[in-house]
Protein backbone atom coordinates (compact mmCIF):
# COMPACT_ATOMS: atom_id res chain seq x y z
CA UNK A 1 0.00 0.00 0.00
CA UNK A 2 1.14 3.56 -0.61
CA UNK A 3 1.90 5.85 1.73
CA UNK A 4 0.28 9.44 1.54
CA UNK A 5 3.05 10.98 0.11
CA UNK A 6 3.86 8.43 -2.73
CA UNK A 7 3.50 9.60 -6.24
CA UNK A 8 0.34 6.70 -6.40
CA UNK A 9 -1.49 7.77 -3.55
CA UNK A 10 -1.19 11.62 -5.29
CA UNK A 11 -2.10 10.43 -8.54
CA UNK A 12 -5.02 9.04 -7.46
CA UNK A 13 -6.30 11.52 -4.87
CA UNK A 14 -5.80 13.80 -8.18
CA UNK A 15 -7.99 11.33 -10.51
CA UNK A 16 -10.86 11.59 -7.57
CA UNK A 17 -10.75 15.65 -7.59
CA UNK A 18 -11.05 15.69 -11.73
CA UNK A 19 -13.76 12.70 -11.55
CA UNK A 20 -15.75 14.81 -8.70
CA UNK A 21 -15.12 18.36 -11.03
CA UNK A 22 -16.53 16.59 -13.95
CA UNK A 23 -19.47 14.91 -11.82
CA UNK A 24 -20.13 18.44 -10.69
CA UNK A 25 -20.13 20.07 -14.29
CA UNK A 26 -22.92 17.49 -15.58
CA UNK A 27 -24.99 18.16 -13.02
CA UNK A 28 -25.53 22.30 -12.58
CA UNK A 29 -27.31 23.52 -9.20
CA UNK A 30 -30.80 23.51 -9.76
CA UNK A 31 -33.36 24.60 -10.70
CA UNK A 32 -32.65 23.49 -14.06
CA UNK A 33 -33.36 25.90 -17.07
CA UNK A 34 -37.12 25.65 -17.50
CA UNK A 35 -38.24 26.07 -13.90
CA UNK A 36 -40.42 29.09 -13.10
CA UNK A 37 -41.83 30.54 -10.06
CA UNK A 38 -44.79 32.65 -10.36
CA UNK A 39 -44.98 33.92 -6.90
CA UNK A 40 -49.02 35.43 -6.10
CA UNK A 41 -50.20 34.28 -9.39
CA UNK A 42 -53.66 34.08 -8.09
CA UNK A 43 -55.01 36.51 -6.12
CA UNK A 44 -57.17 35.55 -3.35
CA UNK A 45 -60.51 36.36 -5.11
CA UNK A 46 -59.53 33.86 -8.14
CA UNK A 47 -57.73 31.07 -5.01
CA UNK A 48 -61.15 31.40 -3.75
CA UNK A 49 -62.97 30.56 -6.90
CA UNK A 50 -60.47 27.39 -7.40
CA UNK A 51 -61.40 26.14 -3.98
CA UNK A 52 -64.88 26.14 -4.82
CA UNK A 53 -64.63 24.16 -8.13
CA UNK A 54 -62.87 21.55 -5.75
CA UNK A 55 -65.11 21.11 -3.53
CA UNK A 56 -68.05 21.24 -6.25
CA UNK A 57 -65.92 18.06 -7.74
CA UNK A 58 -65.45 16.32 -4.89
CA UNK A 59 -69.29 15.80 -5.45
CA UNK A 60 -68.88 13.44 -7.81
CA UNK A 61 -65.19 12.67 -7.56
CA UNK A 62 -64.39 12.34 -3.74
CA UNK A 63 -60.87 12.19 -2.11
CA UNK A 64 -59.19 8.83 -1.38
CA UNK A 65 -56.34 8.15 -0.57
CA UNK A 66 -54.00 6.17 -3.41
CA UNK A 67 -51.34 3.34 -2.33
CA UNK A 68 -47.96 2.60 -3.93
CA UNK A 69 -47.35 -0.27 -6.29
CA UNK A 70 -46.13 -3.68 -5.35
CA UNK A 71 -46.57 -2.66 -1.60
CA UNK A 72 -49.61 -1.31 -1.18
CA UNK A 73 -48.29 1.15 1.36
CA UNK A 74 -51.00 3.95 1.11
CA UNK A 75 -49.51 7.71 0.08
CA UNK A 76 -49.79 10.47 2.77
CA UNK A 77 -51.93 12.48 0.16
CA UNK A 78 -55.60 12.09 -0.89
CA UNK A 79 -56.23 13.15 -3.96
CA UNK A 80 -59.13 13.06 -7.21
CA UNK A 81 -58.68 14.47 -10.60
CA UNK A 82 -60.09 17.36 -13.03
CA UNK A 83 -60.04 16.46 -16.67
CA UNK A 84 -60.66 13.71 -19.26
CA UNK A 85 -57.82 11.22 -17.98
CA UNK A 86 -56.73 11.02 -14.11
CA UNK A 87 -53.76 9.82 -12.42
CA UNK A 88 -54.40 7.17 -9.80
CA UNK A 89 -52.28 4.51 -8.59
CA UNK A 90 -52.58 1.47 -6.49
CA UNK A 91 -51.01 -1.94 -5.06
CA UNK A 92 -52.34 -4.01 -8.68
CA UNK A 93 -52.21 -1.79 -11.29
CA UNK A 94 -49.28 0.77 -10.19
CA UNK A 95 -49.01 4.14 -11.57
CA UNK A 96 -51.17 5.27 -14.83
CA UNK A 97 -54.21 7.33 -15.75
CA UNK A 98 -57.88 6.42 -16.10
CA UNK A 99 -60.95 7.85 -17.33
CA UNK A 100 -62.74 7.43 -14.18
CA UNK A 101 -62.57 7.55 -10.48
CA UNK A 102 -61.37 4.40 -9.19
CA UNK A 103 -64.22 4.15 -6.28
CA UNK A 104 -67.20 5.90 -8.02
CA UNK A 105 -66.70 4.57 -11.49
CA UNK A 106 -67.45 8.34 -12.71
CA UNK A 107 -65.97 10.59 -15.12
CA UNK A 108 -64.18 13.46 -13.74
CA UNK A 109 -65.16 16.32 -13.57
CA UNK A 110 -63.68 18.90 -16.07
CA UNK A 111 -60.95 21.38 -15.85
CA UNK A 112 -61.78 24.62 -14.59
CA UNK A 113 -61.55 27.37 -17.26
CA UNK A 114 -58.94 29.40 -14.83
CA UNK A 115 -56.91 26.68 -15.11
CA UNK A 116 -56.93 26.12 -18.62
CA UNK A 117 -56.26 29.93 -19.31
CA UNK A 118 -53.44 29.33 -17.19
CA UNK A 119 -52.09 26.32 -18.83
CA UNK A 120 -52.22 28.48 -22.22
CA UNK A 121 -50.39 31.56 -21.04
CA UNK A 122 -47.38 29.68 -19.34
CA UNK A 123 -47.04 25.96 -20.94
CA UNK A 124 -46.05 26.70 -24.48
CA UNK A 125 -47.95 23.87 -25.52
CA UNK A 126 -49.66 23.74 -28.48
CA UNK A 127 -52.36 21.03 -26.93
CA UNK A 128 -54.76 21.62 -23.68
CA UNK A 129 -53.94 19.16 -20.41
CA UNK A 130 -55.66 15.94 -19.97
CA UNK A 131 -55.31 15.31 -16.14
CA UNK A 132 -55.33 17.90 -13.86
CA UNK A 133 -54.35 16.28 -10.03
CA UNK A 134 -56.15 17.37 -7.01
CA UNK A 135 -54.01 16.55 -4.20
CA UNK A 136 -54.28 16.89 -0.37
CA UNK A 137 -51.49 17.60 1.43
CA UNK A 138 -52.54 17.37 5.65
CA UNK A 139 -50.51 18.85 8.36
CA UNK A 140 -48.45 15.47 8.21
CA UNK A 141 -48.21 14.86 4.10
CA UNK A 142 -45.15 15.06 2.68
CA UNK A 143 -44.11 13.60 -1.19
CA UNK A 144 -40.76 12.17 -1.97
CA UNK A 145 -38.72 12.95 -4.70
CA UNK A 146 -39.80 12.04 -8.03
CA UNK A 147 -40.22 12.39 -11.36
CA UNK A 148 -43.24 12.81 -13.51
CA UNK A 149 -42.93 10.22 -16.51
CA UNK A 150 -46.19 8.43 -16.61
CA UNK A 151 -47.03 10.51 -19.36
CA UNK A 152 -46.03 10.07 -23.53
CA UNK A 153 -46.70 14.01 -23.35
CA UNK A 154 -43.17 14.71 -21.42
CA UNK A 155 -42.28 17.77 -23.59
CA UNK A 156 -44.91 19.09 -22.01
CA UNK A 157 -44.67 21.38 -19.27
CA UNK A 158 -45.86 20.33 -15.56
CA UNK A 159 -47.57 23.41 -14.19
CA UNK A 160 -49.05 23.51 -10.23
CA UNK A 161 -50.95 25.82 -8.31
CA UNK A 162 -50.71 25.86 -4.61
CA UNK A 163 -53.83 26.59 -2.41
CA UNK A 164 -53.68 26.98 1.32
CA UNK A 165 -51.09 26.41 3.65
CA UNK A 166 -47.15 26.98 3.00
CA UNK A 167 -44.91 24.41 2.01
CA UNK A 168 -41.37 24.09 1.60
CA UNK A 169 -40.92 22.69 -2.11
CA UNK A 170 -37.55 20.75 -3.22
CA UNK A 171 -36.19 20.86 -6.69
CA UNK A 172 -32.92 18.90 -8.05
CA UNK A 173 -31.87 17.65 -11.32
CA UNK A 174 -31.78 14.50 -13.23
CA UNK A 175 -30.53 12.68 -10.93
CA UNK A 176 -32.02 11.59 -7.63
CA UNK A 177 -28.78 11.51 -5.62
CA UNK A 178 -27.62 15.39 -7.42
CA UNK A 179 -28.54 18.60 -5.78
CA UNK A 180 -31.69 20.11 -4.01
CA UNK A 181 -32.83 23.55 -3.98
CA UNK A 182 -35.82 24.37 -1.73
CA UNK A 183 -38.36 27.02 -1.55
CA UNK A 184 -41.50 28.09 0.30
CA UNK A 185 -44.67 28.59 -1.67
CA UNK A 186 -47.67 30.11 -0.59
CA UNK A 187 -51.37 30.30 -2.04
CA UNK A 188 -51.83 31.17 -4.93
CA UNK A 189 -48.28 30.30 -6.33
CA UNK A 190 -47.94 28.97 -9.49
CA UNK A 191 -44.33 26.31 -10.15
CA UNK A 192 -43.87 25.47 -13.93
CA UNK A 193 -41.71 22.88 -14.72
CA UNK A 194 -40.65 22.35 -17.92
CA UNK A 195 -37.65 22.21 -20.58
CA UNK A 196 -34.99 20.42 -18.90
CA UNK A 197 -36.49 20.78 -15.48
CA UNK A 198 -39.59 18.44 -17.27
CA UNK A 199 -37.10 16.00 -15.64
CA UNK A 200 -36.17 17.27 -12.30
CA UNK A 201 -37.13 15.05 -9.77
CA UNK A 202 -38.66 17.32 -6.96
CA UNK A 203 -41.13 16.99 -4.08
CA UNK A 204 -42.20 18.29 -1.02
CA UNK A 205 -40.98 18.51 2.61
CA UNK A 206 -43.08 19.68 4.89
CA UNK A 207 -46.54 21.88 5.38
CA UNK A 208 -46.83 24.58 7.32
CA UNK A 209 -49.97 24.51 8.90
CA UNK A 210 -52.38 27.68 10.02
CA UNK A 211 -50.51 29.24 7.45
CA UNK A 212 -53.58 30.03 5.39
CA UNK A 213 -57.67 30.09 5.58
CA UNK A 214 -58.12 29.43 2.56
CA UNK A 215 -59.57 25.77 3.40
CA UNK A 216 -62.85 26.09 4.93
CA UNK A 217 -62.90 24.03 8.32
CA UNK A 218 -66.40 22.55 7.22
CA UNK A 219 -65.24 20.70 4.29
CA UNK A 220 -60.93 20.24 5.31
CA UNK A 221 -61.08 20.00 9.06
CA UNK A 222 -57.75 19.08 9.08
CA UNK A 223 -56.82 22.25 7.06
CA UNK A 224 -53.71 21.53 4.61
CA UNK A 225 -53.04 22.98 1.07
CA UNK A 226 -54.29 21.77 -2.18
CA UNK A 227 -52.05 21.42 -5.01
CA UNK A 228 -53.56 21.50 -8.47
CA UNK A 229 -51.18 19.77 -11.38
CA UNK A 230 -51.77 19.76 -14.75
CA UNK A 231 -49.95 17.57 -17.61
CA UNK A 232 -50.26 16.74 -20.85
CA UNK A 233 -50.64 12.71 -20.96
CA UNK A 234 -50.53 11.96 -24.65
CA UNK A 235 -48.34 14.13 -27.87
CA UNK A 236 -50.04 16.22 -29.24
Amino acid sequence: MSAPGDVGHENRVEARRRAYHVRTMEQPAPPLPGFRLLPGHFDRDAQDGLMAAVIAATETAPFWRPSMPRTGQPLSVKMTNFGPLGWVTDRVGGYRYEPVHPETGAPWPPIPDALLELWEAVSGYPAPPEACLVNWYGPDSRMGLHVDLDEAATDAAVVSVSLGDKARFRVGGTARRGKTASMVLSSGDVVVLGGECRRAYHGVDRIYPGTSTLLPETVFPEGGRINLTMRRVTHA
